[in-house]
């Protein structure tokens, strides 16, 4: 009998690992594209006791970027922190219980949608005010750093977050302490209804974290294994304490900037353009390469789907059941 041919070993090794980050890829874009569509077909119910951010269309970003994260590293978000947090593994009833205002959700019902949180997981507490949450992210790099932690933080942030100062204080900081920070940033083209266009000059966004003497990355936000490969070796290097990165992805925000609607005829977006987002939507997209990868049929979605939807129904009956928070607590917490 022939000898198994040389590397012939390493080479089923590297398709199953290669199957593995397909499928895994594909269930964070999935799960977190269905859980905000079932917020979507809820939220009329008016049970929901806050306003939500959705990042339907975005998921790529999120799913790609935290593919290569470590329970031990942690992010931090703001508004728009669904897809954040799920695809850091945040937990699923704890979060539908918190845009119902329940105690057992992740906030303890105080929060909300714009206050998510999973220490367990690694997603630090969520911050709405526009900038903010670069600074905890930046602030927990340089506790990582004090403490010879071989752990990453990641930033999310948005387009118009590199409009506001305290994104030019905490870059220049990352960039002189060498902190192990990961900016990530997706833009989506808007700042609630305005385009970038009318907000920056005519220059990329990379070139405002150069001016720090930032190493910089720039992909395609919609095509989830480019996503993970950058934010892959962005790890590597701030592991390595070679200092922080900033990444922008380009995307595009499919729904209203707050709300479970379309805002399509507000009439502030271009004529066509949201019909060309569309045909780049990032789960059709790695669907494809799903197909022409590794034969996954369509009795394969199905069974995906089917489990990926029994969780959330399940996570909604959590969260529906769940008691509301004592009243007498309301003042737990604060301080001043």
């Amino acid at each position: 009998m022939m000898p198994p041919f040389k590397g012939a070993h390493k080479k089923e090794q590297e398709v199953t690992e290669s199957k593995d980050l397909l499928l895994s890829l594909y269930h964070k874009m999935l799960l977190i594209r269905k859980v905000e569509e079932a917020i979507v077909a809820r939220y009329h119910e008016q049970e929901m006791r806050c306003p939500v951010h959705l990042s339907i269309g975005q998921e790529a970003a999120a799913a790609g970027a935290c593919h290569h994260l470590r329970n031990t590293d942690v992010i931090s978000s703001a508004h728009r922190s669904h897809a954040h947090y799920l695809a850091k593994g945040g937990d699923v009833p704890a979060m539908i219980a918190e845009l119902y205002g329940k105690e057992q959700g992740c906030a303890g019902g105080r929060g909300g949608s714009m206050h998510l949180l999973d220490l367990d997981a690694g997603v630090l507490p969520c911050l709405p005010i526009i900038g903010t949450s670069v600074s905890t992210g930046v602030g927990a790099g340089f506790a990582f750093k004090q403490r010879k932690q071989d752990s990453v933080s990641m930033v999310f942030m948005g387009d118009a977050v590199v409009e506001e100062g305290i994104f030019h204080e905490c870059a220049n900081y990352a960039v002189i302490k060498k902190l192990p920070v990961i900016f990530l940033c997706e833009n989506n083209y808007y700042s609630v209804c305005t385009p970038l266009e009318t907000r920056q000059p005519a220059r990329p966004i990379t070139d405002l974290a150069k001016a720090h003497a930032m190493a910089t990355e720039h992909v395609d936000g919609n095509d989830v294994m480019a996503v993970q490969q950058v934010t892959a070796n962005a790890i590597e290097c701030a592991r390595n304490g070679d200092g922080p990165t900033f990444i922008l992805l380009d995307t595009y925000r499919m729904w209203e900037h707050c709300g479970p609607f379309l805002d399509l005829e507000l009439g502030f977006r271009n004529d066509g353009e949201y019909e060309a987002w569309q045909k780049r939507d990032p789960i059709q997209k790695h669907h494809g390469l799903l197909n022409d990868t590794i034969d996954w049929t369509d009795t394969d979605d199905v069974a995906l789907c089917r489990d990926i939807q029994d969780k959330i129904d399940a996570a909604f009956e959590f969260a529906l059941s769940a008691p509301f928070p004592d009243g007498k607590t309301a003042g737990d917490h604060l301080y001043a």
